[in-house]
């Protein structure tokens, strides 16, 4: 499909799940095509910052903030948010994830984790039965044990490529100084929770782009215009 379309079908999930932010909420922001569209709806739709706490996975995202005159900070040790904002690769019909796209796994991770209800918005492309249909899976990882970490999973029939920055052809880097392995599983992933912890049972993986049991809701723009919105069968417990 023609890119007009899906971005289209994106801003559309962006202005339903923005819909869901109110004032003076503390706010965590995803990174990618998609979540931009979030944030610009947000400056659009507080644009004297209508008193939100944000927080942002990225530069990337962090810089585009800025840019609309968004206010963001950096993170705090005892922060929790009332909503997360983000987009992703793949979503499975128990709203399993594959994220790490834009490479803001770890930071998306953790902010998913410390908030109360993780919001996903995306286009129909990116519905799946499971993981590993239609993209890699990115896993972060140290550079100096990356060699290890592609062998033992060339051991395994993983295949792997190393993320690299277009112009330069050198690894690219996470805002955390880390590589990204984009690992295509020898078929389908039956059991994602199992895979995320080998993955990271692996030394050297710091992360995986692996989410389960965080979307709380996932907003898919349609092709018809309209947005469907899918609910988990059993939601998350809140964040801690």
């Amino acid at each position: 499909m023609e890119a007009a379309p899906l971005e289209r079908e994106k801003a559309a999930a962006a202005r339903a799940a923005v819909a869901r932010v109110r004032s003076g909420m503390r706010l965590a922001l995803g990174t990618g095509t998609t979540t931009a569209f979030a944030v610009r709806a947000i400056a659009e739709r507080f644009p004297d910052g209508g008193g939100i706490t944000a927080v942002a996975s990225s530069r990337v995202t962090e810089r585009l903030a800025q840019e609309l005159n968004f206010p963001v900070r950096p993170l705090q040790g005892d922060d929790v948010f009332d909503l997360m904002v983000d987009g992703a690769d793949e979503v499975t019909p128990q709203l399993d994830l594959t994220k790490g796209g834009g490479g803001a796994l770890l930071r998306e991770k953790l902010l998913a984790r410390l908030s109360k209800e993780l919001v996903v918005i995306v286009d129909h492309t990116k519905l799946v039965q499971r993981l590993g249909e239609r993209v890699a899976i990115p896993v972060e990882v140290v550079p100096f044990a990356r060699p290890v970490v592609e062998h033992r999973l060339k051991d395994r029939r993983f295949g792997t490529r190393l993320r690299v920055d277009g112009p330069t052809h050198t690894p690219w880097m996470t805002d955390n100084g880390n590589e990204v392995l984009d690992v295509t599983p020898p078929t389908p992933v039956e059991n994602p929770r199992l895979l995320d912890s080998e993955l990271k049972g692996i030394t050297g993986v710091v992360e995986t782009g692996i989410f389960c049991g965080l979307a709380r809701r996932v907003y898919v723009g349609l092709p018809d215009g309209r947005v469907e919105e899918i609910l988990p069968a059993h939601p998350p417990t809140a964040a801690a």
